[in-house]
């Protein structure tokens, strides 16, 4: 994916006073006529605009709901006109019941650990093992975020088996591993996502002989004091606990981490290791979500 992306304008086609036509306009779902055949309709019926374009069959009410999100700033996508994978839920069908128990999830991280007076910016998103679901909680909480207007940041910490660039189609060769190595700078390494206005990833980079020493390091930390003034929210997905310690070394710079279970998957044994090696480190656990998508 090209990662030279238009950032949306938020001095037109994002704000409320936009109107609906004009926004579909500007995105190609309508051209000027076919708009003032529906606002004729609109005028004569004395019907709402998407109303009366539903009735002379011009645009869906996907279409419709694709351009409140605009109009309001609460951006999504439509299916088939974006690279990010379906298994990102919360960018496709963010009114479905599974998104609104995410948006429930980052309402308790706002109140129980973001907090920028405090400098609480970074999260690691961890598990006990593999198959858990980290990843794909990680990715969607940060649309979440970013759809409450969050400066956001994704960062893959998994350099051993990395998914991000996956999950949001990105390109991975500079990313967090050629950050910390001195390979790339920062802003080379750092993704927009595409009609995702604030939401950026940075993806894990080519896979390293040595993960846990180079999160070790102090240009790991250093990156984060940087990327700090930047963003609202740092998620930093990491590899399983059960695997490496590269859990342990994110978490014990982030200072906090949320725990990332399954349902019918976990062992108790596993959870109970990983959270009493976070509590050695003085690792905060904020919580614990049971995955059951």
């Amino acid at each position: 994916m090209d990662t030279a992306i238009l950032i949306e304008n938020k001095d037109s086609s994002s704000l409320p006073n936009r109107s609906i036509g004009a926004i579909l306009i500007d995105v190609g779902k309508l051209t000027p006529d076919k708009a003032e055949r529906i606002l004729r309709l609109q005028r004569e019926r004395g019907m709402r605009f998407g109303d009366a374009a539903i009735q002379l069959g011009l645009l869906t009410q996907a279409d419709i709901d694709q351009a409140l999100s605009r109009q309001f700033d609460y951006p999504y996508l439509l299916k088939g006109e974006s690279r990010v994978s379906e298994k990102v839920v919360a960018a496709y069908n963010p009114f479905s019941p599974q998104v609104e128990t995410l948006r429930a999830l980052r309402s308790q991280l706002m109140l129980r650990w973001f907090d920028a007076d405090l400098g609480h910016k970074a999260l690691a998103v961890t598990s006990p093992a593999g198959g858990e679901g980290r990843s794909f909680l990680a990715a969607n909480l940060a649309v979440v975020f970013s759809q409450l207007g969050e400066r956001t940041l994704l960062i893959d910490g998994d350099m051993r088996n990395p998914r991000q660039h996956e999950l949001f189609g990105l390109e991975n060769r500079n990313g967090l591993s050629a950050v910390i190595a001195g390979r790339v700078g920062t802003a080379e390494s750092i993704q927009r996502i595409p009609a995702l206005i604030d939401l950026s990833v940075m993806t894990a980079g080519p896979t390293p002989p040595n993960p846990q020493e180079l999160l070790g390091r102090p240009p790991f930390s250093q990156l984060l004091q940087e990327l700090a003034p930047s963003y609202d929210v740092i998620l930093i997905d990491t590899p399983p606990g059960n695997e490496c310690a590269d859990a342990q070394m994110v978490a014990v710079r982030t200072g906090a981490a949320l725990m990332v279970v399954r349902k019918n998957v976990s062992h108790i044994s596993s959870v109970r290791t990983l959270t009493d090696s976070f509590a050695s480190a003085s690792v905060m656990v904020v919580g614990s979500v049971l995955n059951e998508f």
